[in-house]
């Protein structure tokens, strides 16, 4: 019997760590990456700290090709200052 399924490309569980201007409209426009992708995060949090906002948007399994190109677009967001890339695992594989 033959496997009709695709392969699935590797996923990764990923966390994005991010410092922001406190900025009311900025934590929509930090999902838009995503979002361009058809990519929900799992997980979204914000601290306010003064002038400066700690976030983190994480996502269990993402494929493995749309992590850096969700990091770049997030670092071109208008009023971030630093993001950091956490990829604790990888999720799947493509056999």
């Amino acid at each position: 019997m033959s496997n009709d399924r695709a392969p699935c490309a590797p996923e990764l569980a990923v966390r994005f760590m991010l410092d922001v201007d406190a900025d009311a409209a900025l934590l929509s426009r930090l999902l838009a990456p995503f979002a361009r992708r058809n990519l929900t995060p799992d997980r979204m949090w914000s601290h306010r700290s003064g002038r400066i906002m700690h976030v983190e948007i994480a996502m269990e399994a993402m494929p493995e090709g749309a992590v850096p190109l969700v990091e770049g677009n997030l670092r071109q967001v208008v009023g971030v200052r630093s993001v950091t890339r956490l990829l604790p695992e990888r999720r799947g594989s493509g056999a």
